[in-house]
């Protein structure tokens, strides 16, 4: 599987990250153990994953984490996190 994580601010990417994840665990503990290394790589809290943000990961395997995800201030517009391949 592969996750592609990005920061947007003003409809610029500003940061990314490729994870890539060959385990033979579940889908669900791929999605969480990437999020959590993007999450160590670019410095920030963990996102709370809203009702709206599971609803867009399961229909398009894609999720955008706004402000209202993120305890902490964000300096930017929301972070971008995306299957572009899976097993």
């Amino acid at each position: 599987m592969r996750i592609w994580a990005r920061q947007f601010k003003d409809t610029h990417m500003l940061k990314d990250s490729l994870i890539v994840d060959e385990s033979t665990e579940t889908r669900t503990h791929k999605v969480f153990k990437a999020l959590e290394k993007v999450c160590q790589e670019m410095d920030l809290a963990q996102p709370v994953w809203l009702d709206r943000n599971v609803k867009d990961f399961k229909r398009s395997g894609k999720v955008r984490f706004f402000k209202d995800s993120f305890i902490e201030e964000i300096p930017f517009d929301y972070l971008e996190f995306q299957i572009i391949e899976e097993d």
